[in-house]
């Protein structure tokens, strides 16, 4: 695509996209899908210009107002992800003076808003999270994330796929902490590779992983994973307990779990039941109260802890979002709770670095609910074999023990895990 054609399509998706009328991610499939047309190197510049808006706006705000012609056009220039003598072979005279000017500026000379990017509302609860950290954190959300793959226990083992992905040209380092992880630097198209279609690995970023092993699930055991979602963690969940005893798979959204079907049919699993239900509430729930030994709840939330990956979630909420996403979440987990079995073990976790829907619903729920007592997740960790547990969790002042998994200090996405057994 000639330069200058690339540039006003990179332009086009930066106002659909700044529009926040959808997630980012459905804007950019949606583009792709109108303009068929596109190479995978359009498609790589298109995207990744995008999301450098996304993360860095505030900084780009400051200087576009400086250029001229239409802002979406000034951003996606600032944004643009590629070559600079490309960029500049579609620029004007003015706009490539207006660029370098603009290239000059160091940013840590800038106000903290120009350099953090973030919103206001989330400034000082991620100071008051990460502490001396902030900034690191805030290196780390603005740099994106990288490729991690789950290997499928039960039919493939760690070493196997990391050589067939090197023969593929693809280098793959095992990750630190999960045993079934491996860590690619890019993108590549790695569902297109035989190991995927037969079902040897998953896409599934470690964290993610390690809520999985949390878990801890037994063979021949019940157990729920109450908001199944697309079913990554229901199939590391599955593997675990070797394809044996029941695996429920709920979820809200018939169209979600829909999305679990090709990645069930290629795990090999047979444990696994997804059911669509209508609420927390739902009759399947009752019927299974007081019967199943181990569930997940990995509850809707705000999501920031994946800003990594989908920066356009600071723009697009507030903080009175937050508060009621608790509620909803509260109840949630009340509700799931009814379904363990005396000794049975239960999981809440977001993917949220926020304590408004962490520590403070994980309270919440250990007040009223006197019949579960909360377990050590670092404990856990090191009983399952993993190295430095206690470097993934944080105490909280009233000295209960939580999975805090962070992007900069553990290159995973934001991850928060509560962990209880009932009496």
């Amino acid at each position: 695509m000639h330069p200058k054609a690339l540039l006003d399509a990179c332009s086009e998706l930066v106002r659909l996209t700044l529009k926040f009328d959808h997630p980012a991610d459905a804007v950019v499939s949606r583009f792709f899908r109108d303009h068929r047309g596109l190479g995978p190197r359009e498609r790589a510049t298109l995207a990744e210009t995008v999301y450098t808006v996304l993360r860095k706006k505030l900084l780009f705000d400051h200087c576009a107002p400086s250029g001229s012609g239409p802002k979406e056009r000034r951003l996606a220039i600032l944004g643009f992800y590629g070559p600079g003598d490309f960029l500049r072979s579609a620029l004007s005279e003015q706009e490539k003076n207006w660029l370098d000017q603009c290239e000059k500026i160091h940013v840590a000379d800038l106000m903290e808003r120009h350099r953090h990017n973030l919103p206001d509302w989330l400034v000082q609860p991620l100071k008051e999270q990460a502490g001396d950290g902030f900034w690191p954190l805030v290196e780390s959300l603005n740099k994106g994330a990288g490729l991690d793959l789950r290997v499928n226990a039960l039919n493939a083992k760690r070493a196997d796929v990391q050589k067939e992905l090197a023969q593929a040209g693809i280098k793959a380092l095992a990750t630190p902490y999960s045993p079934w992880g491996l860590r690619i630097a890019g993108k590549p198209a790695v569902n297109k590779l035989d190991a995927f279609t037969r079902g040897a690995f998953e896409v599934q970023d470690e964290g993610s992983q390690l809520l999985a092993m949390l878990l801890d699930a037994k063979r021949g055991e019940m157990v729920v994973d109450f908001c199944a979602g697309a079913g990554g963690k229901t199939l590391a969940i599955g593997a675990t307990m070797r394809s044996t005893g029941r695996l429920y798979a709920f979820d809200t959204s018939a169209h979600r779990l829909a999305a679990l079907k090709p990645r069930l049919a290629r795990s090999g699993l047979s444990n696994v039941h997804p059911a669509a239900i209508a609420h927390e509430r739902d009759e399947r729930i009752k019927r299974l109260a007081g019967k199943i030994d181990r569930v997940l709840v990995d509850a809707p939330c705000s999501g920031l802890g994946t800003l990594r990956r989908n920066p356009d979630l600071k723009w697009r909420q507030d903080m009175q979002a937050v508060a009621e996403m608790a509620i909803k979440q509260s109840a949630i987990l009340a509700s799931a709770a009814r379904l363990l079995k005396s000794g049975g073990r239960l999981v809440y976790a977001t993917c949220s670095p926020l304590p408004q829907e962490n520590e403070e619903v994980a309270k919440v729920f250990s007040e009223a609910s006197t019949d579960f007592f909360a377990l050590d997740p670092a404990q856990i960790l090191t009983e399952l074999k993993l190295n430095d547990a206690q470097s993934l969790c944080q105490r909280a002042p009233d000295g209960v023990n939580y999975l805090r998994l962070w992007p900069h200090l553990h290159a995973t996405d934001g991850f928060f895990a509560a962990v209880w057994e009932k009496r």
